[in-house]
């Protein structure tokens, strides 16, 4: 399944008489660039959702704006969730220990652990709305590939029927130039192979039908198709343009 890269999520929790306002929305972008705006006293939770953004987003500008509000009371205080920071701590432990890797514990590396379920919250309706938009851009897609096809089935089956139009007529233009005296058949032969090469396009169909196929492989894999796609798009438009340029018959173009 494929996704698309631009999307909008939005969720909203209250804790300890704070509501926090956590949005996601993105734009295309080459890269994955993620920006976060929060209250400079959460500063300290930064990492850890830029961090959360990354394991579920691999490209695009990604903005968060999260706003925390005070419900009740005038007086904001920050304290501890000693219950849960002595888990992180405790299962930080047992990893060092039991996997015999480095014990690099740290302050800034246990405010990394901060509740962060509303991002989470706001990461999923996001997600479900980049699945929702890459399903509608993947039956576009796969319907327009179904146009081409039969486009290029049209240009396949009349382009032998543009050579023999094109060799009765030079044949009826030579008989009017030599009032019906006797026509040497090497010669129409010839000049017909000169322009069927000239307008065959049958390399030109054979790429469209294997870009074709790359698409429908492409789409069905899902993933992060982007690069790809542009790329195979390029060449679409590129055999066709071949196609038109070497096609004077109006049917065929």
């Amino acid at each position: 399944m494929i996704k698309s890269m631009t999307g909008y999520g939005r969720a909203v929790q209250t804790f300890e008489n704070r509501e926090i306002t956590v949005e996601i929305r993105s734009v295309n972008n080459r890269y994955l660039d993620c920006s976060v705006k929060l209250p400079r006293v959460f500063g300290f939770a930064e990492d850890s959702v830029k961090a959360k953004v990354k394991e579920e987003i691999s490209r695009g500008k990604v903005d968060v704006f999260i706003s925390v509000n005070v419900t009740a009371g005038s007086d904001m205080k920050i304290s501890l969730n000693r219950p849960v920071l002595e888990g992180y701590l405790s299962a930080m432990k047992t990893i060092a220990a039991d996997y015999e890797v480095k014990d690099d514990i740290s302050v800034s590396s246990l405010t990394r652990f901060s509740d962060i379920s509303v991002v989470s919250q706001a990461l999923e309706k996001y997600a479900a709305m980049r699945t929702a938009e890459g399903v509608a851009l993947e039956a576009d897609l796969r319907s327009r590939a179904k146009t081409v096809l039969s486009l290029v089935e049209k240009v396949e089956a009349r382009s032998p029927v543009t050579l023999a139009e094109y060799r009765a007529r030079l044949t009826q233009k030579m008989q009017e130039v030599l009032q019906n005296t006797n026509i040497d058949e090497g010669s129409i032969l010839q000049e017909a192979a000169i322009y069927a090469d000239k307008i065959a396009v049958d390399e030109e169909t054979v790429r469209l039908r294997s870009h074709l196929a790359q698409l429908d492989a492409m789409l069905t894999a899902g993933g992060a198709i982007g690069r790809k796609l542009d790329f195979l798009l390029q060449e679409f438009n590129r055999e066709a343009n071949t196609i038109g340029s070497k096609g004077n018959d109006l049917e065929q173009a």
